[in-house]
């Protein structure tokens, strides 16, 4: 899927939506990377937060070498894990929202003292308190959601922020891309675009 208006593209992986076994799924996200990366796409979050160390370096180098061979500019980040992008040579890291995650800052400094280059440090916010915090941490990108919610068998389970309070959100951070995460879909990115966002995230979109 092409965003609107050039807008930032960011891509989150979710294994489970392919095949069975593991080698099967690791080849379908090295082939998704490789697709995603020809497309332009800006980001791909490697979100695999229950794979064992030794398998996630594996999968996020067979990523890299995807993304490589693309000659794009896109970048990995690694969900949660400093210690995985570093050793993988990953761009960066995402840090989901809680206050017993580590800072954007302390992400840099680890980086850092390993000798790699700056990363990019993506965080996810559900509450503008979040984006407010992660603005002043030194967030690069901001993931603002869930925008659209979430229902199963038309029964909310997540209940949606709403672009009001995604437009406030933008707001609040300032010169921090904000993307749209939740719910998204080809019919509403322009909305969240509209809305303010620098761009989208999510998982099913870019399959």
């Amino acid at each position: 899927m092409s965003t609107p208006q050039d807008a930032i593209s960011y891509a989150i992986t979710d294994r489970t939506q392919y095949a069975e076994t593991e080698p099967e799924r690791h080849t379908a996200l090295v082939a998704q990377a490789a697709r995603l990366a020809a497309e332009g796409i800006d980001y791909i979050q490697l979100r695999e937060k229950d794979l064992p160390a030794q398998d996630l370096i594996g999968l996020a180098r067979g990523i890299l070498s995807a993304i490589r061979e693309s000659h794009s500019g896109t970048r990995l980040l690694i969900n949660s894990r400093a210690d995985i992008a570093v050793s993988a040579g990953a761009h960066g890291v995402h840090l989901p929202s809680g206050d017993d995650q580590l800072t954007p800052t302390q992400i840099c400094s680890l980086f850092e003292a390993a000798g790699a280059a700056k990363p990019t440090v993506s965080v996810s916010c559900h509450t503008l308190d979040e984006v407010q915090r992660a603005q002043k941490s030194g967030a690069g990108l901001i993931l603002f959601g869930p925008v659209f919610g979430k229902s199963i068998a038309g029964e909310i389970v997540v209940p949606e922020t709403g672009l009001a309070a995604l437009r406030v959100a933008c707001e609040v951070a300032g010169k921090t891309p904000v993307l749209a995460l939740g719910g998204i879909t080809a019919a509403n990115a322009s909305a969240c675009i509209k809305a303010g966002a620098s761009g989208i995230a999510a998982i099913r979109i870019f399959r």
